[in-house]
């Protein structure tokens, strides 16, 4: 009997050099341990946010899309302490490392939701700070699967990933080409959403459209043998 899939958001973190932020997986993890993959997680009930002055959204999107956008930001905050927030009047907000530290072990504890966090500090989230680019479900014969979200964020200026070491065992900046050589040279592991998604954003420097393959009904086996 197939597992119903998690929600879940992943964040393409890129800087000014359009190079992107891989992190490695402990190897001790039951899904894709020691396996280079994008910040992100599953989608959690404080995501679920329906109205609030501190989220900026677009009104198109519906209630199951929003969560995502808020599991994206949160979870980036939470694995390698990236904040895409602002001020009120537009400034990019900068939490000093005490702050910080604070508010990302409260976050992965539970013990505050992202939007408790937007509201003691008195910032906004805005949605445009992601672009989304796709969609894939862990195929129906995984023991553990996720339906989730690829968005493309920004580094905002001034800022610097620190990750949990709790989550994160080895992190690293990589020009998309620079990934996937080291993967065909055997340096690094990274499954195939990772390496799709890679390919999606190398195709669109090149001018195609930034959007994702639909990988709906394929097979682990399969995807194992796309040639990439």
């Amino acid at each position: 009997m197939a597992v119903t899939p998690r929600p879940a958001s992943t964040v393409v973190l890129m800087d000014y050099m359009s190079r992107i932020y891989l992190t490695q997986r402990p190897k001790t993890m039951k899904f894709m341990g020691g396996h280079y993959v994008f910040p992100g997680g599953a989608v959690e009930q404080g995501d679920h946010i329906e109205d609030s002055q501190f989220i900026k959204k677009v009104d198109s999107y519906e209630l199951a899309e929003q969560s995502y956008y808020v599991a994206a930001a949160r979870e980036l905050f939470e694995e390698v302490g990236v904040l895409l927030c602002s001020t009120f009047e537009g400034s990019e907000v900068h939490f000093d490392e005490e702050t910080e530290q604070k508010y990302r072990r409260q976050l992965l504890k539970g013990e505050i939701s992202f939007l408790d966090m937007l509201k003691l500090e008195g910032i906004i989230f805005n949605f445009e700070s992601l672009r989304y680019f796709g969609n894939l479900t862990t195929p129906k014969d995984s023991p553990i699967r996720f339906e989730t979200k690829f968005f493309i964020a920004r580094l905002p200026e001034g800022q610097s990933p620190k990750p949990d070491s709790s989550e994160i065992e080895h992190a690293a900046w990589y020009t998309p080409e620079e990934a996937l050589s080291a993967y065909k040279r055997r340096e690094i592991s990274i499954a195939p959403p990772t390496i799709l998604a890679l390919k999606t954003i190398m195709e669109h420097e090149n001018g195609r459209p930034l959007q994702m393959p639909d990988l709906t009904g394929m097979s682990l086996q399969d995807i194992r043998e796309l040639k990439f």
